[in-house]
């Protein structure tokens, strides 16, 4: 047996939900671009909070409560570290993270000011600005993707002029593209614009050094990289930071309230009203301790050899197969069959034990620039393995033969 066999193997065995059974089949779960599974010592970790340190972060002296805040802020501390981040403001997931760039930075700061997106973002980083360009007038501009399945960067840089953000998704989550993000940077800096970068899906597959780039402000979620759901970070430069104003009001964002008025921290707590998720928080922070014993490099470049191969075996049974496979950007597969309905394609391989994706993948803009309304998406992670994907194939094949 290969010892990178070995290893699949033993990756295999940290998920607790990969030994279970999906309609009497084993479980090959293809849907990691929506949420990744989580390794046992994220559950324990988050199980050991709950057990015995349970309390509210940055209040009390008591015991509990000094280890509760020590957890919770133990991720913050590693979030910037992992990424070479300036600030890392805790929220909710990328949308909110989002959310909370277009209000506490873009309502401030883009009065007057046209926003460039892309046609490949997600719905979570079109609606926000596009509810600010409702209250301010902002002009929205939005970068085509070319017959290639590329941005028009020709088209970007007419655009950035005069503008004070570009919102640009690291990789994305339909056709698995990697944006030339260093460029996009590079343009926008030279013409005065900020940089908001989604990394949702690059944020898993790669460490990705913020200050090498020179993002200004980076939205990504734990759950996609083996955390818990319900958390997520905006990390931000310094000069970004000190721009931004409180978004919303409460308990642990104030440094003093009166009837009069209130003071605000000045930390990045000044964004986190309320109280936080601590253990997700802590969930996350086992997740990144579990990441970095891998060779995350070593592993993105077997699940590109991974998805090249499904993609490749995909259209030799006549689907169309979007995205840039052969350039090995990602590996994320969207395809469709020419005949048999997408939604249907997904409940045969449920049947089966396989779980993808199917729909609009919340990138209805892009589906609408291919010419499509949706897509069956698998998607691989870490835990993936060649024998998963041949399964999958072994599936699709006895799927096409009887009913297709």
């Amino acid at each position: 047996m290969s010892t990178d066999r070995v290893m699949d193997m033993v990756i295999q065995d940290d998920f607790p939900i990969l030994q279970r059974q999906v309609n009497g089949h084993r479980l090959i779960y293809l849907d990691n671009a929506a949420t990744t599974q989580k390794p046992a010592v994220v559950i324990d970790a988050m199980n050991d909070y709950y057990t015995k340190h349970n309390a509210n972060v940055h209040r009390a002296v008591h015991t509990l409560a000094g280890e509760a805040t020590e957890g919770y802020e133990a991720c913050r501390t590693s979030l910037k570290s992992w990424f070479n981040a300036e600030r890392c403001i805790l929220t909710s997931g990328t949308t909110e993270a989002i959310n909370l760039a277009a209000h506490a930075w873009g309502h401030p700061q883009l009065k007057g000011r046209a926003i460039v997106l892309t046609e490949m973002e997600h719905h979570s980083d079109i609606v926000p600005w596009q509810m600010l360009a409702e209250t301010f007038g902002n002009e929205l501009r939005y970068v085509p993707v070319k017959p290639d399945l590329t941005l028009d960067m020709e088209a970007l840089e007419a655009s950035v002029e005069g503008a004070g953000l570009v919102c640009v998704v690291h990789t994305s989550n339909v056709l698995g593209v990697r944006n030339p993000i260093e460029d996009i940077i590079r343009i926008a800096h030279a013409n005065g614009a900020k940089v908001l970068l989604d990394a949702a899906q690059g944020a898993p597959h790669c460490q990705i050094n913020m200050a090498e780039l020179g993002a200004d402000m980076m939205a990504l979620s734990a759950h996609k990289m083996c955390g818990p759901t319900g958390i997520g970070c905006l990390l931000v430069n310094e000069e970004t930071f000190q721009e931004m104003k409180p978004f919303m009001g409460g308990g642990d964002m104030i440094e003093t309230v009166t009837l009069e008025g209130s003071t605000y921290q000045t930390n990045e707590h000044r964004f986190e009203a309320g109280t936080p998720k601590i253990a997700e928080a802590i969930g996350w922070n086992a997740a990144l301790s579990y990441l970095g014993e891998l060779d995350l490099e070593k592993q993105h470049h077997r699940l590109l050899e991974i998805a090249r191969h499904v993609a490749n075996e995909l259209r030799s049974m006549g689907m169309t197969v979007y995205g840039r496979h052969d350039d090995g950007d990602s590996s994320v597969v969207s395809f469709l069959h020419p005949t048999l309905h997408s939604e249907d394609f997904a409940h045969l391989l449920d049947a089966c034990g396989v779980a993808v994706r199917t729909g609009h993948h919340c990138a209805q803009p892009l589906l609408h620039r291919l010419g499509i309304s949706g897509t069956l998406r698998a998607s691989f992670y870490i835990y993936n393995t060649m024998q998963d994907a041949e399964e999958f194939l072994t599936h699709v094949r006895a799927i096409l033969e009887r009913f297709a």
